[in-house]
């Protein structure tokens, strides 16, 4: 019987690995230096990152400080510009562009000036001077109605001087004046209501797109655009501006009374130049704001009472918009400052 070490031949000795030659010194010495040059950048690079980072910190909490600050200064100033002692005067509030909920001409932002010009004892009479197309009934009716308070309760006079344009709800509150004065090209009237919109379902049929409206109580969907509008439902919409139209003229006439001259087209929603409208009753004589302080108030400075924003609140807006919530999340995350 032959065994394995009879087959194979006999396998020479391996040989042992030698260990690697150690470096030279100055070898060595290269590949430290190189490692420790390296380990110095990357920490370089790190500490002039984290500068910038805390740079940044810095830099974003002065600018939302010097934001804080600028709008508390704003109203401290816009404070005591009210609040200054003055002599007798004539109390402006102004009346200008269109008048809604949101707008610089609302009833928010009428009422608090008017406020503010009855109860100053130094305050002669108020002016209203107005340059507005309208806008919400709503929105007029209030301040219509803040005027006739405040004037019941302090026994004040107070004037419309109507530059450009007096329409619609401009002048629902013009007529909660005294005396009305325009200029003999100003627009005025527009005593009516309007509710409008637009309808796409021919426009949608051609297309061939199909309008899925689904509602709870039948009349959910009136005056959905993509919707055909009903006669009843017609019907219902212009009962509703018919009522609030006939709301406009009583104010109209309660206000005019005897001086206005009424004709069939008094109510119609046309409008006249400023000559005209003294003629049809709607307004009382020419005149600026001036001219009423100096000849009809007889006091000739003129204080507005109207709230304006200043620079300092346009700066404010403006950079709140710019940054948005997105950059106020971003400096909530940063963290304390190191």
């Amino acid at each position: 019987m032959t065994s394995q070490d009879d087959v194979l031949p006999p396998q020479p000795p391996v040989a042992p690995v030698p260990p690697p030659a150690p470096l030279p010194p100055a070898a060595a010495a290269g590949r430290y230096a190189g490692f420790e040059t390296a380990m110095e950048q990357l920490a370089d690079g790190l500490l002039r990152e984290r500068r910038s980072e805390r740079r940044w910190r810095i830099f974003f909490r002065i600018v939302w400080v010097a934001v804080v600050l600028a709008g508390l200064w704003a109203l401290f100033v816009q404070r005591v510009q009210h609040a200054a002692p003055t002599g007798p005067h004539t109390a402006l509030v102004e009346v200008r562009g269109e008048i809604a909920a949101e707008a610089e001409a609302s009833a928010e932002n009428i009422n608090a000036a008017l406020k503010s010009a009855f109860e100053d004892a130094n305050a002669q009479a108020v002016v209203l001077r107005i340059n507005s197309p309208g806008g919400s009934p709503v929105q007029a009716g209030i301040v219509y109605d803040e005027i006739r308070r405040l004037k019941a309760r302090h026994g004040k006079k107070v004037y419309a001087v109507v530059e450009e344009v007096c329409a619609s709800g401009a002048y629902y509150i013009a007529v909660a004046a005294d005396e009305v004065y325009v200029d003999k090209a100003s627009i005025v009237g527009s005593i009516g209501v309007l509710m409008d919109g637009f309808g796409f379902t021919g426009t949608m049929e051609k297309l061939g797109v199909e309008r899925r409206l689904i509602t709870a109580g039948e009349n959910k969907g009136m005056l959905d655009p993509f919707s055909p509008l009903s006669e009843r439902q017609r019907a219902y919409a212009q009962a509703m501006i018919d009522q609030i139209h006939q709301q406009f003229i009583a104010v109209v006439k309660e206000g005019r009374g005897a001086r206005l001259k009424e004709t069939p087209e008094t109510f119609s929603g046309l409008f006249w130049n400023g000559e005209e409208s003294i003629r049809l009753g709607l307004a009382d004589h020419t005149g600026t704001l001036d001219f009423v302080a100096r000849e009809v108030v007889k006091a000739e400075e003129v204080i507005d009472y109207t709230p304006k924003e200043n620079v300092a609140e346009r700066l404010v807006k403006r950079f709140g918009a710019s940054i948005g919530e997105g950059a106020a999340k971003a400096l909530r995350t940063i963290g304390p400052l190191r």
